[in-house]
């Protein structure tokens, strides 16, 4: 009897490759991986192109022109999907509470990578938010290898010049909502498991392909898998913030590659409307690609704790004594963001009082040191934190890592709470419309009316994000319109503020106050709906509500309007990666900052680094008379 017969896969194996592609469209990737382990045939019929394509489709981070594309920059479509795989939980809106003007990172397609791009507070000018170049900074690339595997780039800007930091992805969860950046103890590459590119699931059989599947559901790492047996790796959550924040700085002053002329190229393609430029985008992507891969592969992107003497100094890899040198040396030559005050400033320029709390923290963590486990010691602040030596100890090189975790997080109307001493930031849950949600996503807009038309003394107008989102309360359903993205200069409320709630059961009887709208055409309503929009009120972290009511236009469009005020916000819903592929591009901040600013700020910090040739409005006293009334 035939192995195929014995395990009854004669019909499949009947089936051409185009019928067989389209039933794995219903199977998951591990049910195809298991599929293949039945006999040689079926693993065979599995490991088809045809099929692989398939599920880089399913899993639908771009479109099948783009995967034919991507496909010949590796070694096969089960290459690509198994890259597509790993960075699908990344992709969307990530965000952090500070700055309070607001600090969106999206997560989109680049070429065989996704790039992490922030988005610029800024106002738009007469060509509106469709047809007007969004301003965007680069925070992070992922960039998938030939065999599938991938290679991370956090991006940064020192002293006018542009720079890459390599490290590594830890395996990221399917519901992944932090993405955090650490520092990791590695160990070498010839004993055990390497931390990431140690076995390619390219060319290895489908049982270890779906072995690699199933971990990326597993909240540990590799290299904690590695000590699975012996002694546990010390997580860099655990240390004091003041040690992972001398690690970052001096593991990224250390591992930074300058980029070359030749890597400064787009990072995604334009839109596909003119199909010849689409091409030159794709070669100069392309050639920039494999330019950070090799340059990556030279400089390996970390640092040698091992005393030997014989290590390159090219390799971006430092003596362990030298090593602490540069720990010792960071609070004197590093210019570091004081998160008290809320600005850059000297550690040198410290007062008395500051200075003594300092010695004797550092006297204390000496004795911990000097006495041994600090387990014995009866300080809860002592057993707070894990020491800085033995986080070192751990393994015998260091690099850069990017961790993408899951973990509880509260929230108050759609804002998750976060941790304000964590270099991470926050993934948002953008809802797909229904028929019973049909307003949730997110959408861009401005105050005044006609929407986004200037006038001779305000020749912007501040571009706002807000993401939509239903929620319960009290039996009734409530539309929430939360504020990730304000262009003003300086801040009035806080990120996370609800712009607007909205009572979805409750129509309104106000009428429209226009009858026009930017195109002197008539204003078609489709329906109203009562709510409360922000105001002035408890003060800053807790600002009140005045009433006011939702229109819904007949072309989609959406416009709050505070009753007493007549202030108005003018909404339409928006494709963030469309707008972005059309964008400007300003340098980024410096490396740490650039992943997640830390500091609390209600000016745009933002600005202040990117040096741009787009005009940017000077600081204002007021706001515009419509956001202004609508305050008071």
């Amino acid at each position: 009897m035939s192995s195929a017969e014995s395990c009854g896969s004669s019909l499949l194996l009947a089936l051409s490759d185009d019928v067989f592609s389209i039933i794995t469209c219903f199977l998951s990737l591990k049910d195809l991986c298991n599929l293949g382990l039945c006999c040689r045939n079926l693993y065979a019929l599995v490991d088809c192109e045809k099929v692989w394509l398939t599920q880089c489709e399913q899993v639908g981070i771009v479109p099948l022109q783009d995967l034919i594309e991507w496909r010949k920059a590796v070694s096969s479509y089960k290459a690509l999907c198994r890259f597509l795989f790993s960075v699908q939980p990344l992709m969307g809106i990530w965000v952090h509470q500070n700055p309070e003007l607001g600090n969106v990172v999206y997560v989109m397609p680049g070429f065989v990578s996704v790039v992490g791009c922030r988005v610029i507070p800024q106002e738009l000018g007469p060509l509106g938010i469709e047809d007007g170049p969004i301003l965007w900074a680069p925070v992070f690339e992922i960039i998938g290898d030939f065999d599938g595997s991938t290679a991370f780039f956090l991006h940064g800007r020192d002293k006018g010049c542009n720079y890459v930091y390599p490290g590594l992805v830890k395996p990221v969860g399917r519901s992944c909502n932090v993405l955090l950046l650490e520092i990791e103890p590695r160990q070498p590459k010839n004993e055990g498991e390497s931390l990431l590119h140690s076995k390619s699931f390219v060319h290895c059989p489908d049982q270890e392909l779906s072995k690699n599947i199933c971990r990326s559901n597993s909240g540990l790492s590799r290299s904690q898998r590695v000590f699975g047996q012996g002694e546990t790796l010390v997580p860099f959550r655990r240390l004091a913030f003041s040690d992972r924040r001398k690690l970052l700085d001096v593991v990224t002053s250390q591992i930074r590659l300058k980029v070359p002329d030749g890597a400064i190229g787009p990072l995604f393609p334009q839109l596909r409307d003119d199909e010849e430029n689409f091409q030159k985008d794709m070669v100069l992507l392309s050639e920039r690609r494999s330019m950070l891969l090799q340059m990556c592969k030279l400089g390996e992107g970390h640092m040698d704790l091992k005393a030997s003497s014989q290590l390159p100094c090219d390799r971006t890899q430092l003596q362990l004594n030298e090593f602490r040198k540069s720990l010792d040396r960071t609070s004197d030559c590093h210019n570091t963001i004081n998160e008290d005050a809320g600005h850059r400033q000297s550690p040198r320029k410290k007062s008395l009082g500051r200075y003594f709390k300092d010695s004797l923290n550092q006297i204390l963590g000496k004795s911990i040191s000097f006495n041994g486990n600090s387990k014995n010691s009866s300080s809860s602040s002592e057993n707070k934190y894990a020491s800085l030596p033995e986080f070192l100890s751990s393994g015998d090189t260091i690099g850069l890592s990017l961790h993408a975790s899951t973990v509880k997080l509260s929230s108050y109307r759609a804002w998750p709470n976060m941790h304000d001493s964590r270099f991470a930031i926050y993934k948002l849950p953008l809802r797909i419309p229904t028929a019973d949600q049909e307003y949730a996503g997110l959408w861009g807009g401005t105050f005044g009316w006609p929407p986004g038309k200037p006038t001779k003394d305000k020749p912007g107008k501040a571009l706002f994000f807000l993401l939509l989102s239903y929620e319960e309360c009290q039996g009734q359903q409530h539309l929430i319109a939360t504020k990730i993205l304000e262009g003003t200069h300086y801040v009035l409320h806080p990120n996370g503020s609800a712009m607007f709630i909205v009572n979805i059961d409750e129509p309104s009887t106000d009428p429209f106050p226009w009858d026009t709208d930017v195109d002197s055409l008539n204003v078609n309503i489709k329906h109203a709906l009562k709510g409360e929009g922000i105001a002035n009120g408890y003060g800053f972290r807790y600002p009140g509500s005045k009433p006011g009511s939702l229109f819904v236009f007949q072309d989609g469009h959406l416009a709050f309007i505070w009753k007493e005020s007549r202030a108005v916000l003018t909404l339409q819903r928006i494709n963030l990666q469309e707008l972005l592929r059309k964008g400007e591009r300003v340098p980024a901040l410096p490396p740490i900052a650039n992943f997640s600013y830390l500091t609390k700020s209600f000016s745009n910090v933002f600005a202040e680094f990117a040096n741009t040739s787009t005009t940017w409005a000077s600081a204002r006293e007021e706001q515009s008379d419509a956001l202004g009334e609508n305050y008071r």
